[in-house]
């Protein structure tokens, strides 16, 4: 039974709240009114009895004046029950009960056996007091007809407004809450129609700069995320079949030929051609695994390593490069990364720059003060031809080469850079490609010296500097 939809919730709610308030204030009125009431007549039937008693205490009973206004009737007894003083109005209205008290006082009552007025409660006044004949007991009441007729009249008006007011906030919320939900439903009606190929489709977004326009400035930051993610990974696929159409179709030609050739002094070469291809293909399936599993965000297993230690073993551990590698490495610079994942970042700045160096591929490691424990810069300098300063972004796109047919001489698909930036950036770090004419110090630790190419020109020449930064680790103790 209970509504099911937030327009009703908030309906009934709305309702129930105001309904319990509203009865906690109708008994609170209706009883501060009996209340005031009840008080002003027994006061002035209290001030009537007690002038009575003070003319029954001294004896002058017959001095007693008409009863004041508010007053219904005055009536003296005895202690043996017989009537020394009545008002008018009481005339052959037997003595009042009960019997007289012990000891003198005062005593208040409410009658509803009305000896005077039949339609009204009255509210009696008993005052004991000494006469020079004994223990006598006025009685003095005052009627209660407009307390009764204020109550009758305000139950009445209640038992009308009640309701009425009831319906009117039942009402009221009802249209705010639909009116307020409007957006919403419109949202969701949006929503709805949105499938995988309408991603362009936005939410509209209320002028009211309230809760529900937030989150229909946040539905549509969420379309956008996924509509950028949606176009990455159609670029993605299209790129990634582009590039292994190539090396599948170079490995079909060499495998059609070293078929048609009948000379055996022919096949090592094709053969060897074919598993040069092979490895390409290895390669570049494992770079877009690797890119997969980084967009799956899968969590990184992270520990405390000496990224010092890290670099160099790297760096020792290849063999016949091309082109040499000079390391200058600030010792123990440690760093919270998966070791696997970090060195596959170092990995790829090494190729990358050895691909395109002439002569030399400079290493740097060293560490920046700041607020916390600090930054650790991982620099890799080259002699290439560089970078030019407009493409100094563009080289962390998937699949971008700014020279393609020298980038497939190198070897390279344009995935390199790419992988190492998204797993700097799962490691709370950053990788850019900066200008390469700064200067370092000569033991590595301070800033960047000339790397003997001189000022880089704005054509990128002068060589590539990547810079890799990484929060350093605060030391245990």
């Amino acid at each position: 039974m209970w509504p099911t939809t937030v327009r009703a919730r908030a309906t009934v709610g709305a309702s129930a709240v105001v309904a319990a308030a509203l009865a906690l204030a109708s008994f609170a009125l209706l009883g501060l009114l009996e209340a005031n009431l009840l008080r002003n007549a027994e006061s002035d039937a209290r001030r009537q009895a007690e002038t009575v008693a003070q003319l029954a205490a001294t004896g002058k009973l017959g001095r007693v004046r008409p009863q004041a206004r508010g007053i219904d009737f005055v009536q003296v007894v005895d202690a043996d029950g017989r009537i020394l003083f009545a008002s008018p109005n009481l005339a052959g209205v037997p003595a009042f009960p009960p019997p007289a008290p012990d000891a003198p006082g005062t005593r208040s009552h409410t009658w509803r056996v009305r000896p005077v007025d039949a339609e009204n409660r009255q509210r009696v006044v008993q005052v004991v007091t000494q006469t020079p004949d004994g223990m006598a007991i006025v009685y003095a009441g005052a009627s209660l007809r407009d307390a009764d007729a204020a109550d009758d009249t305000t139950t009445a008006a209640l038992v009308i407004g009640l309701p009425l007011l009831l319906a009117t906030v039942a009402l009221v919320t009802w249209r705010v809450t639909g009116h307020a939900l409007r957006p919403v439903e419109a949202i969701r009606a949006e929503v709805a129609e949105i499938s995988d190929r309408g991603l362009h489709r936005r939410v509209p977004v209320p002028a009211t700069r309230d809760e529900v326009a937030r989150l229909a400035e946040t539905m549509n930051a969420t379309l956008d995320r996924l509509e950028a993610s949606g176009i990455r990974q159609r670029q993605f696929i299209a790129d990634a079949s582009h590039e292994l159409r190539s090396p599948i179709t170079v490995l079909r030609t060499q495998l059609e030929v070293a078929l048609a050739v009948q000379d055996p002094e022919l096949w090592p070469e094709l053969i060897g051609g074919a598993l040069e291809d092979i490895e390409r293909l290895q390669h570049l399936t494992a770079d877009l695994l690797l890119l997969a599993r980084i967009d799956a965000a899968q969590p990184v297993v992270a520990a405390p390593l000496d990224l010092t230690t890290l670099v160099r073993e790297v760096v020792e551990g290849r063999h016949g490069d091309r082109v040499p590698v000079r390391l200058r490495l600030e010792p123990e610079v440690r760093v919270t990364a998966g070791a696997l994942w970090l060195g596959r970042v170092v990995t790829n700045l090494v190729d990358n720059a050895q691909r395109f160096a002439d002569r030399d591929v400079e290493i740097t490691l060293r560490t920046t003060k700041g607020v916390g424990p600090g930054t650790a810069v991982l620099e890799v300098v080259d002699d290439g031809p560089g970078i030019p300063a407009a493409d100094r972004e563009r080289v962390f796109e998937r699949f971008t080469r700014l020279d393609d047919s020298r980038s497939r001489d190198h070897g390279g698909a344009g995935l390199g850079l790419a992988i190492a930036r998204d797993l700097s950036a799962r490691h709370g770090g950053t990788l850019t490609a900066e200008d390469s004419s700064g200067e370092r110090g000569a033991n590595g630790s301070g800033e960047r010296a000339g790397n003997g190419s001189g000022e880089r020109a704005g054509n990128g020449s002068g060589g590539a500097r990547l810079v890799l930064r990484l929060p350093v680790t605060r030391r245990a103790g």
